[in-house]
């Protein structure tokens, strides 16, 4: 391969480059912009045309198989049809990503009427192809804005045809992206974010159309990114750091007024910041304007925010204001994504406390969610009678919860909750209604007066026991199996606890005048607001279930297990796994940035002399390197400060940096090889090296193929001695 011309460095505000006072000027000449001659023109585009035909050949083969359900396409395809029928859903990711694959579905005849229950489910007569083609075509994508990031990074044509080369013969980038995943969504906004910047980076005329549409495009980018997975941050962080020094490099041109660097500064404001805040916002608008029905995701969302959602049993309800004993409620813990109070005849079982009958949090509407509230002391009145007597309740006051499907009022003592083992214990107890002296509740209206009637929907509630002297309260711990996995609800000896708050959601007596909640209705930036806080409680409480295959940080760069996309004796098997030569490539070529990185420092301390050319192909490398090496770090370290579950596919937009930092390495590596050799050879040295080097790849992305486009049933698997896969079983943590 030849490289493009343009090796020089370019001007001071894109490269950031610092003159050395004395030093004869070279001609400038812009980095990244397309090689000059019409014969180095030729090459280039045979080289970007040949990586685009590998790159869809390898993506697109067999795309419509298997023909069933694989890993999460579960989630993301019945997310696509929610979308299509309108029906409101939670999901912790934002919605970009999601109404996208809608959007595909949609525009290509699917009907929105497959169950995507389970994998492994067949897709049968179902339209689903377009969905997994859709966001196979966004993943192939990745490829070229990678190849076009490092020429504008380098100028040079090897570079970044290594960096393409290793990216199309990686079989877990072209496993991943070719399901109904947000992940090729995800990488196709980040990679198309890096692309932007390093176009911009390279516009040599500031505030010119082309600098604007490329500023512009930059913050189109981030806010697609975002808008997909909020690791999207990662991203836009590293585009802000190097905004930042960009602007450093402004301020200290000193032949320009402050004016010009004030000018500067707010053009990236507005493209950088407020354009993707108003896109990303945009987007949600979107969400909520299609999303109108009642759904599954309702109850995870607040009293006044079910009120927007058609079909939801407060989207113009009407109910009575104020709560009377004896009337039916639902209580809905007023944290951030809390849930309904809950009961069920189920019992705690031996060592868990009182074997008495379970008390939980339900994040969905069920007739279990249903309590009666009376005096500690009286029965109530029916709650149906037109004529029964009106008996408020206030603030203060000691009432019973009383289960309506059960009858056993919800109750408290001196034993350790199942989880939360400093709270105590709450359950159901009783029979018929009565029970003991433990059952006995204070109830306090949050900044409320003393004898203020409760409200439904807008009263916060605390619930005082009244000997235990602890607080009715949602834990936010997901109980065991035999709880179903529904949340622990305990009485906090602490009573300023967060969690303790509660609002009366449904309250049903007939002798009470009704009064419409559409009133109470919020408005969109309520509903922005609290979606992202239900949103961000949701990422954090994502915890590994019981017997879940998940995996931790340091075991990704090393490739050590992967995943898999489809399973089972019977059926065609798919495993996520990346080229095990690339990966663990790339961890070399990691260590030897750093190590490079470190002799180059310590020849500039010390002052050693080199050819100016040779000094200027090292800058230009090592600046290169370093953008790629802080984007790898930027989207890997993070993951060592999470606590909740991961999985190996989290590691991908950091295979994307450390792939092309691998290229730009290697090809200054031959660079500097082939300089040894005589003038009459280097080429020939060099292309040798080249076609070994992907012929390597090639035969590995071949080897390993299989898991990519099917290892079937009577091949075995790997891990079996007699298996025709037996050869590839180089871990014996690799399960295909």
């Amino acid at each position: 391969m030849g490289r493009g011309e343009s090796k020089g460095e370019g001007p001071k505000e894109a490269q950031g480059a610092k003159e050395v006072k004395g030093a004869k000027e070279a001609p400038v000449q812009e980095v990244g912009v397309l090689p000059g001659s019409s014969k180095n023109l030729s090459t280039w585009w045979i080289a970007f045309g040949a990586l685009l035909l590998a790159n869809f050949g390898t993506r697109l083969h067999r795309v419509d198989q298997p023909a069933w359900v694989c890993w999460d396409e579960t989630h993301f395809g019945k997310m696509a049809s929610w979308y299509i029928n309108r029906t409101f859903f939670f999901d912790v990711h934002p919605p970009l990503g999601k109404m996208l694959i809608a959007g595909m579905g949609y525009t290509t005849g699917y009907n929105a009427t497959f169950a995507f229950d389970k994998p492994g489910d067949e897709y049968l007569d179902h339209n689903w192809l377009g969905m997994r083609l859709g966001c196979t075509l966004l993943g192939c994508a990745i490829v070229p804005f990678s190849f076009l990031t490092v020429w504008q990074f380098t100028g040079s044509l090897t570079a970044s045809s290594l960096a393409g080369v290793i990216l199309v013969f990686d079989i877990g980038i072209i496993t991943l992206n070719r399901y109904i995943l947000l992940d090729p969504i995800l990488l196709f906004f980040i990679s198309g974010s890096v692309w932007a910047m390093s176009q911009f980076r390279s516009c040599s005329s500031p505030f010119s159309t082309s600098w604007w549409a490329w500023l512009s495009l930059t913050g189109a980018f981030l806010s697609g990114a975002i808008a997909v997975k909020f690791v999207g941050l990662f991203v836009v962080l590293y585009v802000g750091i190097f905004t930042i020094g960009q602007l450093w490099e402004v301020l200290g041109d000193t032949s320009k007024s402050f004016f010009h660097f004030l000018k500067h500064f707010v053009a990236r404001a507005f493209c950088l910041i407020l354009l993707p805040i108003l896109l990303y916002m945009t987007y949600f608008f979107i969400h909520l304007a299609i999303l109108s029905k009642s759904g599954t995701g309702d109850g995870f969302f607040s009293s006044l925010f079910q009120t927007t959602l058609e079909g939801n049993r407060l989207y113009n309800a009407t109910m009575p204001r104020e709560v009377a004993y004896g009337a039916l409620v639902s209580l809905k813990n007023h944290r951030t994504g809390g849930a309904y109070l809950h009961s069920h005849f189920h019992l705690y079982p031996e060592g868990m406390g009182a074997k008495q009958q379970q008390v939980t949090t339900y994040a969905h509407k069920d007739e279990n969610n249903r309590f009666v509230i009376k005096k500690w002391n009286e029965e109530p009145p029916i709650n149906t009678d037109e004529n029964a007597l009106v008996d408020l309740v206030k603030n203060g006051d000691l009432v019973r919860l009383e289960h309506a499907m059960s009858r056993r009022n919800i109750h408290s003592h001196n034993q350790p909750a199942p989880v939360s083992k400093r709270h105590f214990q709450v359950t159901g107890y009783g029979e018929n209604g009565t029970g003991d002296a433990n059952d006995v509740w204070k109830v306090e209206i949050v900044d409320g007066r003393e004898g203020e009637v409760v409200n439904a929907v807008t009263s916060r509630l605390k619930f005082h026991h009244y000997f235990v002297k602890c607080v009715l309260t949602c834990s936010t711990k997901p109980l065991p199996k035999w709880g179903f996995e529904q949340g622990e609800v305990s009485c906090n000896p602490t009573v300023r606890d967060a969690n303790s708050m509660w609002n009366i959601e449904d309250n049903l007596f007939a002798n009470l005048p009704n009064s419409s909640v559409s009133e109470l209705r919020p408005g969109f930036l309520s509903r922005f607001i609290e979606a992202h806080q239900v949103m961000l409680k949701g990422n954090a409480g994502l915890k590994p279930k019981e017997g879940e295959m998940t995996s931790r940080p340091w075991e990704w760069p090393i490739n050590l297990r992967g995943q898999w996309f489809s399973a089972g004796d019977d059926k065609t098997r798919i495993y996520l796994l990346g080229n095990p030569l690339i990966w663990w490539g790339n961890i070399v070529f990691l260590l030897i940035f750093l190590a490079v990185y470190a002799w180059a420092g310590f020849r500039e301390q010390r002052g050693w002399q080199e050819a100016p050319e040779l000094r200027q192909a090292r800058e230009k490398t090592l600046s290169a390197a370093s953008w790629l090496f802080l984007g790898w770090a930027l989207h890997y370290i993070p993951f060592w400060t999470m606590g909740r579950v991961l999985y190996v596919h989290h590691y991908y937009p950091a295979l994307l940096f450390s792939s092309m930092l691998t290229g730009v390495l290697l090809d200054h590596l031959l660079d500097r090889l082939c300089s040894i050799f005589p003038k009459n050879v280097q080429a020939t040295v060099l292309h040798s090296i080249l076609g070994l080097f992907v012929g390597v790849l090639c035969y590995s992305f071949v080897l390993f193929s299989p898991l990519v486009y099917g290892m079937e049933g009577g091949q075995g698997y790997a891990r079996e001695s007699n298996s025709s896969l037996h050869h590839l079983h180089w871990l014996g943590t690799w399960e295909f």
